[in-house]
């Protein structure tokens, strides 16, 4: 087995990661590392939690690691031990609900055990398909042991959750459904593999400091989805904004995507194409979400002993790990006037000085900032700095809302929904694109206030219900039923609600149906099954237009 030397390392060197896992997840570890193996230096540690941590401290002093992957319990256990960066395989939404399917196939009284945090969206579904579904969470392995017995005693028969559940669920002679995919595994290989490359990168500038999550850009200009002439014009921008190094101001309703165009502009740059990406951090913060204090000791870094609690050594900020990348200032609007002084410095002076230090460190950064807010109003009502806002705006692009794209509007919904549907790999119904067109009404009466990220996150909920009753067509009244608030948006705006079994486009005349009927050559089965409604109810519409009930040979 090949060693690494924490004092060197060769720049060439492929970067090395380590995986710690037990159980069915290091076979699933061990599959996915074949993938990898010509990308890094791959190693596998089959222990847990305290002999896991005491194995690779003992590694450490005389071995390289970049990047350790886990999951579960067992990664936040190792990731508050550990110095060196644990990532930590999440099992996605879609994971979740296939390991449900999965288990109701053997019984309807499913359990579902996950670490500390429960996941509060299930119970709309278990009730809409008629799953019983205990959520316990667990701490530790005693504590996981005894919510399996609890769950067992109330009759449940089988237990979704991680390696460590699904193994105790067994040993109490319950069905253990492992709720981890491929996808999501491998998605933890990537992650690990850009922080291990941007970790190696910063060791050869003889810098050092921890690498976030967030260095890597990962959309792209053709991710800015859309056929309308106003996402062509933000599109011509990306590209045009990319070819400079000044600041550029992004405006924009929440869900609008900034941070994604962001991405692209940072991408699009002539030094990012062609190049592998992890040499060129994008970094993003949201000046909105953190405290004061808290966003100064981030965003310039601090020295240690700078106040209780700093770490031993120090720690670089945002500003020292985005150098030769991009900065993303998300919620601009929303930063403190003493910090938007500070910040006005670092843009005239490209260098940041750390909080509690007194040497300048060089920078070179290229600041992008992203707003909701009307920052000319809020200069004006003095709550931000003018000189700031011109230094920052040298560049501006505002996205457009959802609601000002109606073109736009459905070829995003089937987008977003066949991407949720192969996330689950499902296959998207041949018919889609026409039911997609079909609810296109009953979307465009919709205002859309959280945008583009409302739309993928309401066809990502689509998809979880059409995955459960595959044969069922997707119509605007199950869009209705799934997404009430469409309805409640279009009250004040619709002179009457849409009809109950018949679609937004066809709904109420007799005309409507029979234009139905022809489109599909007078093949009442093909009409139903466009519309959404059984034939029965087709039959029953047809005979109350006639003043009859009297029903022809069906086709």
């Amino acid at each position: 087995m090949k060693r690494h030397s924490p004092q060197h390392r060769d720049q060439g060197d492929k970067p090395v990661i380590w995986t710690v896992s037990v159980s069915r997840l290091f076979e699933l570890f061990r599959d996915i590392t074949l993938e990898f193996d010509d990308q890094a230096e791959i190693e596998p540690i089959p222990l847990g939690f305290e002999d896991a941590v005491r194995h690779i401290r003992e590694r450490l002093a005389t071995e390289r690691c970049d990047a350790v992957i886990a999951a579960g319990s067992n990664g936040a256990y190792l990731k508050s031990r550990l110095s060196v960066p644990v990532i930590i395989a999440k099992a996605s939404g879609f994971d979740v609900m296939q390991a449900l399917a999965r288990a109701r196939k053997i019984t309807p009284d499913i359990g579902l055990i996950t670490y500390q945090e429960t996941m509060p969206a299930l119970s709309e579904f278990q009730s809409t398909f008629g799953l019983n579904i205990a959520q316990r969470t667990y701490a530790t392995e005693e504590d996981a042991r005894s919510q399996i017995s609890e769950l067992k005693a109330a009759g449940i028969k089988a237990i979704v959750g991680a390696g460590l559940i699904t193994d105790l669920a067994e040993e109490a002679g319950l069905a253990g459904i492992f709720v981890y995919s491929a996808a999501s595994i491998r998605q933890a290989f990537d992650d690990a593999l850009e922080l291990a490359r941007l970790t190696q990168l910063e060791s050869t500038r003889g810098r050092s400091f921890p690498v976030a999550d967030t260095l890597r850009a990962k959309h792209h200009i053709n991710d800015l989805r859309g056929d309308s002439a106003a996402m062509e014009s933000v599109r011509q921008s990306v590209t045009l904004f990319a070819k400079s190094p000044a600041t550029v101001l992004i405006q924009g309703e929440t869900g609008t995507g900034k941070e994604l165009a962001a991405q692209a502009i940072h991408r699009a740059h002539p030094q990012m194409q062609g190049k592998v990406q992890a040499h060129h951090p994008f970094v993003a913060v949201n000046c909105g979400a953190l405290a004061e204090s808290l966003l100064e000791s981030e965003l310039f870094g601090y020295e240690e002993g700078a106040f209780t609690g700093s770490r031993r050594g120090g720690h670089a900020g945002l500003f020292e790990a985005a150098h030769r990348g991009t900065l993303l200032l998300d919620e601009i609007g929303e930063m403190p006037l003493p910090l938007q002084t500070r910040l006005l410095r670092v843009l005239e002076e490209r260098e940041v000085v750390r909080v509690g230090g007194t040497r300048p460190i060089p920078v070179n950064v290229r600041i992008i900032s992203a707003t909701h807010c009307d920052l000319d109003a809020r200069v004006r009502e003095g709550r931000f700095r003018a000189d700031l806002f011109y230094r920052l705006s040298v560049l501006r692009m505002t996205l457009p809302p959802l609601r000002e794209r109606p073109d736009d509007l459905a070829p995003l919904a089937e987008w977003c929904l066949k991407n949720a549907l192969a996330a689950m790999d499902i296959r998207p119904h041949a018919n889609l694109h026409a039911e997609i067109l079909r609810c296109a009404p009953l979307l465009a009466r919709y205002r859309w206030p959280g945008n583009v990220r409302e739309l993928r996150n309401m066809m990502e909920r689509l998809a979880l219900f059409l995955a459960a009753e595959p044969l069922q067509a997707l119509t605007p009244n199950l869009i209705a039923r799934i997404a009430p608030e469409i309805l409640r948006d279009n009250v004040s705006t619709t002179t009457a609600p849409l009809a109950p079994t018949l679609s937004a486009g066809h709904a109420g005349s007799e005309e409507s149906l029979q234009d139905v009927l022809a489109r599909f050559n007078g093949n009442r089965a093909a009409a139903a099954s466009y519309l959404g409604i059984s034939r029965t109810t087709l039959w029953r519409r047809l005979g109350e237009k006639h003043g009859s009930t009297g029903a022809g040979p069906e086709q």
